[in-house]
């Protein structure tokens, strides 16, 4: 049905892996980047109905593949989810229901292979060369990346070096008055389009004229203690150990995916980061409640990696620098990851199938749906649990700079933000109805 809506989170994986030319395999990504931001912003569904809204006034604008590609899209899409019989999905409709773990593979858990992912078109490739060459992290690498498709896009047929810095000020103004992004994501599209433009293209922008988007103040969301109590009661093994770990360390996301067994010290009650935000380490503590299940969790481990060392399973994933150095590294007890995969998934820049660590997105809807069955009104995600730890050790009376260093802020006054939403802040100041 053309009212059905589409959910292929795996299509840049699927897409990869086509016999497409690289330069087909570009336009294609930027015509679906392209449709997929319209839906955001227009804050619809990717319907067929609203693709073909789309794309009457697409073809007017760009000579580019952009129904090919959106035909490819749904095509590839129906094709990768099965109906409830059974059979496939109608071609028109892909389902929404997916599997998360057994799909995880269809997009990248880890870097690519640098030889491997060197860019499609020309100004890509001198974006990546220059990016590498400079040291920059792979998130702000993909970051960048992001930032100069979409401006590419956004110029479509010019390409980026044939812009000048009145098409960079008109992409900056669009974010702000078209798509009301916000100050910070604008000021990352900045950062990145004068990097293309100054570093990688050697175009001098000089002074750029655009529209700032409004400042706004936000502050976290935190859960107070009984809300927490609450969440994790509604979840069970692993991922209640995850959620609690979370909190208890006051972890990021990615970086708790990314533990693996050598960064857990319960002799010394330290738990390692590496490769945190901003490519830097840190330790923090281990909650002693949590010592038992991490045992546990351990022995499980130690289990799991026998069988896979028995079935002849390939190692488990190191960067690139790593696996050039130590290369049976990966297969040793040290370096498996603390919370992996239940199924083993093929890499989709390798074609390896090996096992990775628990997808992202698994355990952010695990964390929702907790939520909701805790009748928490708050939007929970596990970035909340990392802010309900600095505030609680704020509210306990543990001085900021030790918040600073276990939260791994570059500055005290990003950590300050929790002074805000603490249970009783300032100076403890009662409100006047409280005094009546």
């Amino acid at each position: 049905m053309s009212s059905q809506p589409v959910s292929f989170p795996g299509w840049k994986g699927v897409l990869a892996q086509t016999n497409h030319s690289p330069g087909v395999k570009a336009a294609y990504a930027r015509e679906i980047i392209t449709f997929l931001h319209h839906c955001k912003v227009s804050r619809a569904a990717a319907t067929v109905e609203l693709a073909k809204q789309y794309l009457s006034v697409r073809e007017k604008q760009s000579t580019g593949p952009a129904r090919e590609a959106l035909r490819w899209f749904y095509r590839e899409g129906a094709r990768e989810q099965p109906g409830p019989d059974g059979a496939r999905a109608p071609e028109d409709s892909v389902s929404a229901a997916r599997e998360p773990v057994r799909r995880s593979a269809l997009r990248p858990m880890e870097p690519r292979p640098a030889a491997q992912d060197t860019g499609s078109s020309d100004w890509e490739k001198a974006l990546i060369k220059t990016m590498r060459v400079r040291g920059l992290l792979w998130r702000t690498e993909e970051t960048y990346r992001m930032w100069g498709r979409r401006f590419a896009a956004f110029i479509a047929p010019l390409t980026p070096y044939a812009a000048t810095a009145e098409e960079v000020g008109a992409f900056l103004t669009d974010l702000a008055v078209r798509t009301r992004a916000s100050p910070s994501a604008q000021r990352q599209a900045l950062n990145a389009l004068v990097f293309l433009m100054q570093e990688a293209l050697h175009r001098d922008l000089g002074k750029l004229d655009f529209k700032r988007a409004s400042p706004r103040v936000r502050v976290p969301i935190v859960l107070s203690k009984a809300e927490c109590q609450r969440l994790f009661r509604q979840l069970d093994g692993t991922t209640r150990l995850m959620a609690e770990l979370a909190y208890g360390s006051g972890l990021r996301l990615m970086e708790l995916l990314r533990l693996r067994v050598q960064h857990v010290d319960l002799g010394r009650m330290q738990l390692v980061v590496r490769g945190g935000k901003g490519d830097k380490d840190r330790m923090t503590v281990i909650p002693q409640s949590l010592v038992p299940a991490l045992e546990r969790q351990l022995d499980r481990l130690r289990q799991l990696h026998e069988e896979d060392r028995k079935a002849g399973l390939p190692a488990v994933w190191l960067p690139d620098g790593l696996e050039k150095k130590f290369k049976r590294a990966g297969e040793k007890w040290e370096w498996q990851w603390l919370f992996p995969s239940r199924e083993a998934s093929r890499d989709p820049a390798t074609g390896i199938v090996r096992r990775h660590h628990t997808l992202d997105s698994a355990f952010q809807k695990a964390v929702g749906k907790a939520a909701a069955s805790a009748g928490i009104n708050k939007r929970v995600t596990p970035h909340v649990l990392r802010h309900s730890f600095a505030t609680h050790l704020l509210e306990g009376g543990a001085d900021i700079r030790t918040v600073q260093e276990l939260l791994g802020h570059a500055s005290v006054e990003t950590t300050q933000i929790y002074t805000h939403v603490m249970q009783k802040p300032g100076l403890g100041v009662r409100s006047p109805l409280d005094q009546v």
